[in-house]
């Protein structure tokens, strides 16, 4: 069984790792981590490349995150399994060992890690990032309550299994973290909203 999550959290990082918003970029000739928010995820994406490199990069970031969990679910015996891979594949893409750890937000990676155990939950969680993005023009402020939305539906669920709930639970906790630096922003009425294009590195 420990081989089993060794295996598990291993192959999620790999997976999660995959730097798609880094390799985006450089097909442009940029280096996407000294613009914007230097993230690697696909808002920054949009910003600096455009809408189809952007689209491309979140649905390979959700795919990251969706194969991790099917690997551990169908292969790796499920359990605590899916949990350590998605867990592992929000952190490779957040802290991917190829970019010196600095990756993107997680926000696509842990949706698609949400999207076999919790479908529903994560359709629900769409639509108040759409409808928060079409009211506000935030990104990020449609991340943050998509985000809390999908962990209040999942922790409250009677019939999730605790594996499921502790993947869920890390995955809000780390996606939160790595946007402390948008809710400051949001905050103090600097962020950047949907449209802008990214300038040089921001500091965050």
């Amino acid at each position: 069984m420990v081989w089993y999550w060794l295996a598990a959290a291993l192959i999620g990082y790999v997976l999660g790792s995959l730097p798609t918003g880094y390799l985006a970029g450089k097909l442009y000739g940029i280096d996407i981590r000294q613009y914007g928010s230097g993230a690697t995820g696909g808002t920054n994406v949009l910003r600096t490349v455009g809408k189809g490199p952007a689209a491309v990069t979140a649905i390979v970031d959700l795919l990251k995150g969706t194969a991790a969990v099917l690997v551990a679910m169908y292969l790796l015996g499920g359990g605590w399994s899916v949990t350590l891979a998605g867990v592992a594949a929000a952190a490779g893409h957040s802290y991917p060992v190829w970019l010196g750890f600095r990756g993107g937000k997680s926000v696509a990676t842990g949706a698609g890690t949400v999207l076999p155990v919790a479908w529903l939950a994560l359709v629900i969680g769409l639509a108040v990032f759409v409808v928060t993005v079409a009211l506000t023009r935030y990104v990020s402020l449609g991340s943050i309550l998509a985000t809390l939305t999908v962990g209040v539906i999942v922790l409250a669920s009677p019939s999730q299994p605790l594996p499921h709930k502790a993947l869920i639970l890390v995955a809000v906790i780390m996606i939160l973290w790595r946007h402390r630096s948008n809710m400051q922003r949001l905050l103090q009425g600097k962020e950047n909203k949907l449209g802008q294009k990214a300038q040089t590195r921001e500091t965050s």
